[in-house]
């Protein structure tokens, strides 16, 4: 399962990532690291980004990106 498949409101944990090496290093100065506990809070409406609650702070995050996201609830 993708961060981009969870529903709003639910609770994964980072297992790994696919794409390129440079969304990758951009996830991990976000703090979304495999092993970490990720919180889908909501959409934006007209396919915006994705809300998250990483640890104890807010990020939003692309759609294409959560695609790349996988998880375990």
């Amino acid at each position: 399962m993708t961060l981009y498949e969870l529903p709003d409101g639910e609770i994964g944990v980072v297992k790994s990532f696919s794409g390129e090496m440079e969304l990758q290093s951009r996830l991990v100065e976000m703090g979304i690291l495999p092993g970490i506990r990720i919180r889908r809070i909501r959409t934006a409406p007209m396919n915006g980004p994705i809300e998250l609650k990483v640890r104890d702070y807010h990020v939003s995050l692309r759609q294409e990106d959560a695609k790349n996201i996988i998880i375990v609830q």
